[in-house]
Formats: C-alpha cells, sequence, structure tokens
C-alpha cells in the first residue's frame, strides 16, 4: 500500500557505508519521494513522500537490503554464520581457488584448468560485486566495489588469474567481517528495544486482558507481577515494591516504589505485585523516546565525520588517477607494461576507501550506544565530541551538587529536652507552608515524635510564624527576630554563627520569655558530590564553578566541602548565562550541569548542557545536549571519559585508515606491492578501525 506521508523503515543487511550512501540515493530517486534520511547506525529509513516497501527493496536490491515498517512486529530470523548466503559463496570459491592453485603448482599458472578453476572462483565470489561495479563504471561513479571490478578485471587481461581470484576471495571474507562487526556496533540499540516488553496485562472494565502494548490506552490498570517488566510508564495505584531502574537509568540499586510513584517501561519490578495506572501511550514512553533520541543522535554527523566525509570525497578520484600514473607513465619509459600495469591495478585495490569512510560513524555509533545503556543520553556526535574537549564545568548548585530539599542537621535545645524542643516547633510549623518547615516536620516524623496543631497561627513575612502550642505562645523564626523579642544568650548566638558559616539556615524557638533553642536546616550536599570533583579532575577538568542564588557565606561554605574551584553566589537565572559567557571567554569550552528547566538559558548558552534526572523530566530530554537519566552525578565523569575515549579512537581510526594505505602504496617504489598484500591492507585497515571502535562497548561508570 502508498501512503503520502513520513514513513518511517528498519533496514536488514546494510553494513557498508558506501552501500548505504548509494541506496539513499536510490531512495531519492524514486517517483514521488520527496525527501529521504538514512541513519546508517540504527539501520533505519525515513522516507517522506508516496513509496512502497517493494519500491525500497528494489531500490536496495544491489546490495540484498531488505526493508520493514517500523511497527511492523516481527522476530528477525538469526540465521547461522556457515548458512548464510555471503558465507557460502567465499567457502565455494576458497575451494575452487585451492584446487587452482595446487594444479598450478604442478603444471604452472598457464595450464588451462587452473585457470578455468581461478576464472570460476573469481566468477562464484565476485558475481554481485561484478554486476554493481559495472553498472557504476558505466556511470562513472568510483566506490569500492568499481575500483575491485576494474582491478579484477585488469588481473585477469594480463594473465594474473590466481591473484585475481585470491583477491575477490578476501573481499569477500573482508564484507562478511564488516557486517558481522557492525552487528555487533548496533547491539546497544538493539538492546535498547528489547528491554521494554510487546504485550501487557491490563484491567479494563473488571476484565483482565493481554494485549500489545500498541493497543494498551491512558488510563488502563497495569498489571504487574514479582519478576516481570513494567510493560507502560505510569503512576503506582496500588502495592509496594522495589524496582530494577538500570535498564533506563543506569542505577545499579533498586529503587522502592509505593503509591503515586512514577514507573518506567522497561524497568523490571522485583518482590511485590503493582498495580500502574497508564499515563503514556507506547510511542510516549521514556524508552521510546530515549530511542528516539539515540537513533537521531547516531545519524547526526560528528565534526570530524564532515570532515572524513569531504576527504573521502575527493580522495576516491585521486587514488584512481594515481593508478593510472603508476600504470602509464613507467610502462611508456621501460616498456614494462605488465608490472606497472598491475602495481596500477593494485594502487586501486589498495585505496578502496571503505576504512577511510567507517572510522567515524562506526565509533559514534558504539559510543553513543553504549552511554544510553549506561543511563546516559548523549543527543548527537557533535556533542559526544564536545563532551571531550570539555576543560571548565558549571554546576547549579541546588539539586545537582546538593539533594534539593531542605534536612535539619543540628538541634540545640536550651533548658529543655530535644524532643520536647522538636515538639514545640513542630507544632507550630505544622501550619506553614515554608520549605524549612517542610524539612523540621519530616525531622520530627522520622524520630517518630507526635506533636499537636497550632492554633492562633500567624506568618510573619521575612521573619518567621508563631501559634498558641498547649497554652503556651510559641514563635520560631530568625535569630534577629527572636532577639527582638527575648534574651539571647552569647554562646547561643556563636553556636548560630558557626552553623550559619557552614552554609546552613538557623531557626531560633522561643516562648514569650526564653530562648527554647536553636534548628539548623540546610539542602544536604549530595553523599558523592565532593568525589565526583576529584574524578572530574582526573578526567581532564581544569576549572569547576558552582552556581547559585544562595547569599555568599553559605555559597562558599558549600563550595570548600566539594572542592569547586571557583564560586558565583546571589544569582539570578539571567545572571547565570553571564556567568556561562564569562566562563567560555575565560576557559574555552564550558559545561553546564543543571536540572533542565530552571537552568534552561544556561545550558543553551554551554558548549555542552547537561540536564540531571533526564528519566522523569521531559524538559531535560528536550533542552540539553546531555542528560543523565538517573539523579546521580557519578555518570559524568564516566561521560566525559567515554567522550574522551571516542575522541583518541576516532583519531587512532583515522591514522589506521590512512596509515596502513600509505605504507602499501609505498611497496610501489621498490616493485613489492602485489593485489593480496593490497587488498590485505585495505581489509586490515577496514578491521581494525571496527574492532578498535568497538573497545568503547567495554567502557563502564
Amino acid at each position: 500500500m502508498k501512503i503520502d506521508e513520513k514513513n518511517e523503515y528498519r533496514l536488514e543487511n546494510l553494513s557498508c557505508v558506501n552501500c548505504a550512501a548509494k541506496f539513499e540515493k536510490n531512495v531519492r530517486n524514486l517517483p514521488g519521494v520527496d525527501d529521504v534520511l538514512l541513519n546508517f547506525g540504527a539501520s533505519k529509513l525515513t522516507v517522506s513522500g508516496v513509496a512502497s516497501v517493494k519500491d525500497l527493496e528494489q531500490a536496495g536490491a544491489f546490495d540484498n537490503i531488505k526493508v520493514r515498517p517500523v511497527k511492523e512486529k516481527r522476530v528477525i530470523e538469526t540465521i547461522p554464520f556457515y548458512k548464510r548466503k555471503e558465507n557460502v559463496i567465499s567457502l565455494f570459491s576458497l575451494l575452487f581457488l585451492l584446487i587452482g592453485t595446487s594444479i598450478s603448482f604442478e603444471s604452472g599458472e598457464e595450464n588451462l584448468l587452473a585457470i578455468s578453476l581461478f576464472a570460476l572462483s573469481i566468477l562464484v565470489g565476485g558475481f554481485d560485486m561484478f554486476k554493481v561495479g559495472l553498472k557504476n563504471l558505466f556511470r562513472f561513479e568510483f566506490d569500492m566495489k568499481t575500483l575491485m571490478t576494474i582491478a579484477i578485471i585488469g588481473a585477469a587481461i594480463i594473465g594474473e588469474w590466481r591473484e585475481g581470484a585470491v583477491v575477490v576471495f578476501l573481499f569477500a571474507v573482508s564484507e562478511a567481517l564488516e557486517a558481522y562487526s557492525m552487528n555487533k556496533a548496533r547491539q546497544s540499540i538493539r538492546h535498547l528495544m528489547d528491554i521494554a516488553p510487546s504485550r501487557a496485562i491490563v484491567r479494563r472494565k473488571g476484565e483482565l486482558l493481554e494485549l500489545d502494548t500498541d493497543e494498551v490506552r491512558i488510563g488502563d490498570m497495569l498489571i504487574v507481577k514479582p519478576g516481570q517488566k513494567i510493560a507502560m510508564d505510569g503512576q503506582v495505584s496500588s502495592g509496594l515494591s522495589t524496582v530494577n531502574q538500570a535498564p533506563i537509568t543506569g542505577e545499579s540499586m533498586p529503587v522502592t516504589k509505593s503509591v503515586g510513584d512514577e514507573v518506567f517501561a522497561g524497568t523490571i519490578n522485583e518482590e511485590g505485585a503493582l498495580e500502574v495506572l497508564v499515563t503514556k501511550r507506547a510511542e510516549d514512553t521514556t524508552i521510546a523516546k530515549i530511542i528516539h533520541l539515540v537513533e537521531e543522535a547516531q545519524a547526526e554527523k560528528a565534526p570530524s565525520q564532515k570532515f572524513v566525509d569531504r576527504f573521502a570525497k575527493y580522495y576516491t578520484p585521486i587514488i584512481v588517477i594515481i593508478a593510472l600514473l603508476v600504470a602509464v607513465i613507467p610502462s611508456l619509459v621501460t616498456g614494462d607494461w605488465h608490472t606497472w600495469v598491475y602495481q596500477g591495478l593494485a594502487v586501486l585495490v589498495v585505496g578502496c576507501p571503505c576504512a577511510l569512510v567507517v572510522s567515524t560513524p562506526v565509533a559514534i555509533v558504539t559510543a553513543i550506544g553504549n552511554a544510553a545503556r549506561q543511563g546516559v543520553l548523549i543527543k548527537g556526535g557533535i556533542h559526544l565530541e564536545e563532551l571531550g574537549k570539555i576543560k571548565a564545568v558549571a554546576f547549579d548548585k541546588t539539586g545537582t551538587l546538593t539533594k534539593g530539599y531542605p534536612e535539619v542537621t543540628n538541634v540545640v535545645p536550651v533548658d529543655i529536652s530535644e524532643v520536647e524542643m522538636v515538639r514545640l516547633t513542630a507544632a507550630v510549623e505544622s501550619m506553614s507552608q515554608h520549605p524549612l518547615a517542610r524539612a523540621i516536620l519530616n525531622y520530627a516524623k522520622g524520630k517518630g515524635i507526635s506533636f499537636p496543631e497550632g492554633t492562633e497561627f500567624q506568618s510573619v513575612t521575612g521573619k518567621g510564624a508563631h501559634a498558641r502550642v498547649d497554652g503556651r505562645a510559641i514563635m520560631a523564626g530568625s535569630l534577629d527576630w527572636i532577639g527582638s523579642i527575648v534574651f539571647v544568650p552569647e554562646q547561643m548566638q556563636q553556636m548560630a554563627t558557626a552553623l550559619q558559616s557552614e552554609g546552613k539556615s538557623v531557626i531560633a524557638i522561643a516562648d514569650e520569655q526564653h530562648l527554647i533553642g536553636l534548628i539548623a536546616v540546610e539542602d544536604p550536599i549530595r553523599e558523592n558530590s565532593a568525589e565526583v570533583l576529584k574524578r572530574l579532575v582526573k578526567a581532564g577538568v581544569t576549572h569547576t564553578v558552582m552556581l547559585t542564588g544562595d547569599g555568599k557565606r553559605t555559597a562558599e561554605a558549600i563550595a570548600k566541602r566539594v572542592n569547586v574551584t571557583n564560586v558565583e553566589a546571589q544569582l539570578m537565572p539571567e545572571d547565570k548565562l553571564t556567568a556561562i559567557q564569562k566562563m567560555r571567554n575565560q576557559f574555552g569550552r564550558v559545561a553546564m550541569v543543571g536540572d533542565g528547566v530552571n537552568d534552561a538559558p544556561a545550558l543553551a548558552t554551554a558548549d555542552v548542557g547537561i540536564a540531571m534526572g533526564g528519566a522523569g523530566t521531559d524538559a531535560a530530554l528536550e533542552t540539553a545536549d546531555v542528560a543523565l537519566m538517573s539523579d546521580d552525578l557519578d555518570k559524568l565523569p564516566y561521560s566525559i571519559n567515554l567522550s574522551r575515549k571516542t575522541l583518541r579512537i576516532i583519531k587512532e581510526n583515522i591514522m589506521f585508515a590512512l596509515g596502513l594505505k600509505i605504507v602499501a602504496l609505498l611497496l610501489i617504489i621498490p616493485g613489492w606491492l602485489t593485489l593480496w598484500i593490497a587488498i590485505f591492507a585495505d581489509m586490515g585497515a577496514t578491521l581494525l578501525v571496527v574492532l578498535n571502535s568497538l573497545r568503547l562497548m567495554r567502557i563502564q561508570k
């Protein structure tokens, strides 16, 4: 059926960058197609316009590319290595080559039977390649298969049948190995796709139904048994359990979920039974967004890839010209056409750009996929590369370096028990909506201290609040305010000053005649903040800056405890943007870490914006360049190390791709370059590049 709209398809048998580019061009030329986007890393095709699956598969027939709609639920059959068509063909090609070689050793290379076997080996192993290569040659399209076709035909013309057969066999082997390696690189995407189950048990109108997740609607009640994967995003309606969120956030420890808590599709319910109210459709779940964003990220070309693509555009014609010059000029001078035409053909083979073209995308695909599995969403190759060049990191304080909510840290009673003082204070604060009041109430509940509800409550703006508790007037507020009502001993004033110097807010409590005591409250620093800052320094970050709206004394106290190199205090949101601009001028590339909502302007201004807790925040997924899916700073040093390792591997890949070819080309000077050395150099460079990139799959937190 043909539909005039944007459609997405999964592709099978797509293993070659050049083949992908040609397939995209063929699809673009189909009548009725308006626009095409081919994502090589994710094996995904997006088509705008009118095109049937049959038309698309015809466009990819040259490389046996299979096309299926993204939404089509189909289990891909795993074909054993020895049963794959290309491998069986390679095996027969090798068989004819070995028999021909044994005959040629006994009867000489001119033996007609040996030549016939070499020709059969070439035809069996290279038929599909010749078909494409000859078509390209007539169209003057010089890709890898074109160069190989010219080289093999030339070898046959000058009588090098055995070498031609060896080249065809080795080329077939390199194609099979490249396909295998690219499939390994794409496993990260497949892993993400397999996280969420395709079916779910729901209660609808009192009846239990097992449905495809596409059929589950918002408002359905999801039944999740112990040990099952949660199929949809939703909110716990009943039950208590621990949930393993590692597939989404990378968190190593399970998280306790009770009524009202949010859960994500693809996470694993461990102990208790849960009923979950579905809040998102299958295509809108967090894991679906992650997959979509990762695929988009892998499609986006990094700066180094754009450079390589531009370079390869001129590289191939230059190789063809060099091969022609090597074949013709020395032959005209020496008269030895056989030797120099052979050398020219070897130059064509060694000059295939496959290793160079694949050097960057395979590293980007592997790194972004690995990061997603670790709970880090990097939204493009450009951001991955930028992250590796970061020298300075700015942190929002609240919710990033700290937990983001206040907690009671110190209780200092005066002539009264701690329990009684907390009881009186909680009674006053039970009527207040202030964040510090909630901290005191949580502390009382945590200690099991029961308290009455105060009467005649009244809030005093900017100072505190008072109420009657057990018939007594109890006041809780700033030390200055309390000090204007009752006497505050010098010792308690010094205690308050000491607590404030540690970045804590101090609440004084009194009745109408005496100071009852002090309670210190702070937004606690995350346990791992200081350790993360140390690891960032080890990762090569030279400057760390804390940005906060807190007062200077509080900010400096916290900055000292987490070991940031600088602090900017009393900042409004627009001031944070200015601070980032100043840092860029001073240090060069800057990353900003924040919550993805309040810090949006600063995140956008930084070279790399990093959002915390992306799993529960759509805004974080949309505004940041990098989202740490769990609310965990530990992922930050991992992300920077991964990025730096990726940059290093890309440079190594380009060096391997060009270095091996340059060494092989230098063998022309003494006349040592042979066709089989040329194909080994090309195959070796490609395999080195791919296998080197696959090392990125092993990088863990």
